[in-house]
């Protein structure tokens, strides 16, 4: 197989990427976090730079690049502090699917948009019963003359509040067999019976989220994504992309927890000697550093083959590198938060918030129990229990 690892643009974009994060940094997001207001600031930077748009087609105003280079975006500006969790959604799921399966109009309508950052889009799949079944979808789409008529439920929507759109997932029946099929469909914020209500989290991010309710919203037949009877496969172009993407959302944080505590750990002198000259400190620490690069690694040969064009071999990298991601990102700020013990836990080094948000990568958009499922049965054969 062609090596995954990385080239020398990709190395430059890193390192360019790597300086703005640092511009801003993790004082920038927790003001903004703490004034109850959103990165603009940054987002519009990275968009004029070009990163938001990196992964989607130059003949609508993107990079051209892939997932790979979407990737490194978010992972450098997570390791810098400042993450743009709305990478996750807008670019890399929304602007993937209408990239790949979206009309012209839909195109030219979206992606510019998406590339600048002018435009925001949000993406409706998790429901309140459903959980990570995305079999028990109950949200519907029926037909009514050429319009579609949705009415359903979303909760843990991410950005509903920012996004000029959010791209939901409904079940339409297929009329040869009768049973409800995925479909896609871009619902405009101020469509009439389309509301939401925002979920008290623990969880402090400038992102919020939301609970959502479609109350007969009615949709023109352009609304439709793609082919009706595809929905299925455009739905896991999707979802590849955002597996591939939290794990890089895990990965940045990892880094910047882990970069945190080795500078204490270098300038810190309780006896004799700084603490990070002691095994019992610095072996953890090599430990973490040792997880977060094999995550990378996976998720260098998830976004290899899913640019590549190879779904199926993506969708078993992906959903490997955002379980092995998550699982060293926790890792990294626990280790980081005990090297600095009481300090671990002050505003002053902010660490102590990432021992929540490092959780969400274990949890959504699948929980690793879900992961594990995916492999024992589609990698090992194994039967299911469900």
């Amino acid at each position: 197989m062609t090596t995954v690892l990385e080239t020398d643009e990709h190395k430059a974009l890193r390192a360019a990427v790597a300086a703005l994060g640092t511009r801003y940094g993790r004082d920038y997001l927790t003001k903004v976090i703490a004034a109850g207001a959103h990165p603009d600031e940054l987002w519009s930077e990275a968009a004029k730079l070009g990163y938001l748009g990196v992964n989607l087609p130059e003949a609508y105003g993107g990079g051209g690049g892939g997932i790979a280079e979407l990737s490194i975006v978010l992972e450098e500006l997570g390791a810098a502090g400042c993450p743009l969790l709305m990478m996750v959604v807008s670019p890399a799921i929304c602007g993937t699917v209408i990239a790949r399966f979206g009309t012209d109009a839909q195109k030219q309508d979206w992606l510019p948009a998406l590339a600048d950052g002018t435009r925001t889009m949000a993406f409706g799949i998790t429901e309140p019963d459903a959980g990570s079944n995305s079999h028990r979808i109950t949200t519907t789409a029926r037909r009514d003359g050429t319009d579609w008529i949705l009415t359903g439920r979303k909760v843990f929507i991410s950005g509903v509040d920012i996004a000029d759109a959010t791209l939901i997932v409904g079940r339409a029946e297929d009329a040869r067999t009768g049973k409800l099929k995925p479909c896609l469909f871009i619902v405009p914020r101020d469509a009439p019976g389309f509301e939401r209500r925002q979920i008290d989290m623990e969880l402090h991010g400038a992102e919020k989220q939301f609970e959502l309710t479609l109350d007969d919203v009615r949709l023109p037949a352009e609304a439709l994504v793609g082919d009706e009877d595809a929905g299925l496969l455009q739905l896991f172009a999707g979802l590849n992309p955002e597996r591939i993407m939290t794990a890089a959302f895990a990965i940045g944080m990892g880094r910047y927890a882990l970069s945190r505590a080795i500078t204490y750990a270098r300038e810190r002198t309780v006896w004799r000697d700084p603490i990070g000259a002691h095994q019992a400190i610095a072996h953890p620490l090599a430990q973490a550093h040792i997880d977060l690069e094999l995550a990378r690694l996976m998720m260098q040969k998830a976004a290899f083959l899913y640019d590549s064009g190879d779904d199926a071999g993506a969708g078993e990298a992906a959903n490997m590198a955002k379980y092995a991601a998550a699982e060293a990102c926790v890792k990294a700020v626990d280790q980081s938060v005990h090297t600095l013990g009481g300090n671990g836990l002050t505003g002053e080094f902010g660490l102590a918030s990432l021992i929540t948000a490092s959780r969400v990568a274990r949890i959504a958009p699948v929980s690793r129990e879900m992961i594990l499922n995916y492999v024992s049965h589609q990698t090992l054969g194994l039967p299911k229990s469900y």
